[in-house]
């Protein structure tokens, strides 16, 4: 057993081997873009074909999809879903015919789900993540990245983990396309049962409500 746990790190290239004899450092990785192996191998041009039934749930048996019926109920009479989990994007709860696609200079989601409208319009008001920009301030200076102020080093531009927020008075422009996240409803039993219960505190609040912009840096702080 041990053996195979050695050999099985050293594969994953988390072990050095040293030779028997000697203080000599075997380097399992020396042949690793050895030209003759990768073209024999032909690693780049190897297509993996699936058939429909290699991607069903159950290989023994065909596995009727049910219909998908959208909802089709105008914005301001849907009836919301509860997140699936805290922070999850909310489903869209209307129909989306006549407001996709969605572009940086025509988003109509904007009309009705801007917070100074939201509540007249009965929508669920965009949070304050999206008018806040995480991304970290990037510049070039004399040939150097320059993040958040700091310089980073050749080989690592990860240094800088957490970004200063900066809080917009517009909607951050990284967060226009709102159908990259939000879907729309369908009304339909799902295929596999999902039994996951997601917790949204003692009293519920944040299962329409997000407070990710209070939470955003949690665990890496």
């Amino acid at each position: 057993m041990l053996k195979h746990s050695l050999m099985a790190m050293a594969a994953l290239g988390m072990l050095t081997l040293s030779a028997a004899a000697g203080d000599k450092v075997v380097n399992i990785n020396a042949d690793l873009n050895n030209p003759d192996r990768i073209a024999k191998e032909d690693l780049g041009n190897k297509e993996k074909v699936y058939d429909e039934t290699a991607l069903l749930l159950n290989k023994a048996e065909e596995v009727d999809l049910p219909e998908v019926k959208y909802e089709d109920r105008a914005p301001g009479s849907g009836v919301r879903y509860e997140r699936a989990f805290v922070n999850a994007p909310p489903m869209i709860p209307h129909s989306v015919e006549g407001l996709l696609p969605i572009t940086k200079a025509n988003n109509a989601c904007l009309s009705c789900h801007m917070p100074e409208v939201a509540e007249a319009a009965k929508a669920t008001p965009i949070p304050p993540s999206h008018f806040t920009n995480f991304r970290p301030e990037t510049t070039m200076k004399d040939g150097k990245v320059i993040k958040e102020g700091k310089e980073l080093g050749a080989a690592n531009t990860s240094d800088v983990v957490i970004a200063k927020a900066q809080k917009l008075n517009t909607l951050y422009q990284g967060r226009f396309n709102c159908s990259q996240c939000h879907a729309p409803q369908s009304n339909l039993a799902p295929v596999v049962d999902n039994v996951f219960q997601a917790d949204f505190g003692k009293d519920g609040e944040l299962k329409a409500k997000s407070n990710l912009i209070d939470v955003m840096n949690e665990g890496v702080q």
